[in-house]
């Protein structure tokens, strides 16, 4: 059987064991990346297809007569015609757990260098301010501790609990959000509550319409001018413009983003064409450790493999049988 992986540069630098996908479907055919017009030829031989972010189209699905199971490389599904999926009997599957400890120790990073203006530290090493100082030790710039401060959850999945871990350790307390504008359940604080009282507040839920710009002007007025906000989620979770605004009026701390609206990002976008100070950017790199990488091609080819032996494996639409 013939699989044809998209976008796999998506997912490897040259470093990644290829193994586990070969031994459960072969031969395979890798492409750095696949354009939509190329989709159209190179889906038309595959009985199994993957992508990352590569859309597949109605009209590639219609194309694929051989097409038995779409594989995602990643959780999230939005550049799968699903319906299209369905109409031809064809499974879809995603990956699930895989990036975890790579998110959660992303978030940790960011929220350490937020409390301890490590950027701002290595900069001032670099410019030769520590050699020109007066004292052993600079204190240009004010650091603090996370053991005693509140962290706000926004998102309470698998990554929300173990971000959750992680801040207990470091002697954190923990407020878990409820959903936007719902009563608190017991284990949970309101929603405004915890964006009032929080120091540090992560985000960890998907986007979809009811969370689009969840943090916007209304929650930016709520929380403490001490407070740090942190995105490794979805960019559109957050109203960029206000939050460029925000910062730069001194309204919260800071913040440090993973993700931004429309990725890879345009010359033109607010986020990189300002970066105040105040703001740190990565480039979507949360989930991409070596060892989360490789536990995604794993996963991937634990799911071929269940599906070729009528297997349970992460399907996302039931289809007949």
């Amino acid at each position: 059987m013939r699989a044809v992986f998209f976008d796999f540069g998506s997912v490897t630098r040259g470093d990644m064991d290829c193994t586990a996908l070969e031994r459960a479907i072969s031969p395979w055919q890798f492409y750095h990346d696949s354009s939509e017009q190329e989709v159209l030829v190179r889906i038309r031989a595959a009985e199994v297809v993957v992508s990352n972010k590569v859309f597949i189209s109605r009209a590639a699905i219609a194309a694929a007569d051989r097409l038995k199971l779409i594989c995602v490389a990643a959780t999230g599904y939005n550049n799968i015609d699903l319906q299209a999926a369905a109409e031809r009997n064809i499974p879809v599957c995603n990956v699930r757990g895989y990036a975890t400890p790579s998110v959660v120790q992303h978030v940790l990073m960011l929220m350490l260098n937020l409390a301890r203006r490590f950027v701002d530290y290595q900069e001032l090493v670099k410019r030769g301010g520590w050699q020109a100082s007066t004292f052993f030790c600079p204190l240009d710039f004010g650091i603090q501790e996370l053991s005693g401060k509140t962290l706000g959850i926004i998102g309470y999945g698998e990554l929300g609990h173990a971000v959750a871990h992680m801040a207990q350790a470091f002697g954190m307390r923990v407020l878990i959000a409820e959903y936007k504008g719902k009563p608190p359940r017991s284990d949970r604080t309101a929603f405004d509550d915890v964006l009032q009282q929080a120091d540090f507040i992560t985000l960890h839920c998907p986007l979809s319409q009811e969370t689009r710009h969840l943090i916007s002007r209304r929650e930016f007025e709520l929380m403490k001018p001490s407070a740090y906000l942190i995105n490794t989620a979805r960019g559109g979770l957050v109203h960029e413009a206000d939050l460029l605004q925000c910062l730069s009026s001194g309204r919260i701390a800071g913040a440090a983003i993973d993700v931004i609206q429309g990725e890879p990002p345009g010359k033109d976008n607010l986020i990189l064409r300002q970066q105040p100070a105040n703001l740190i950017v990565t480039p979507h790199i949360a989930w991409a450790s070596r060892e989360s990488r490789q536990r995604l091609l794993d996963q991937l080819a634990g799911n071929i493999s269940n599906f070729l032996q009528h297997k349970s494996f992460n399907q996302i639409i039931d289809v007949p049988g």
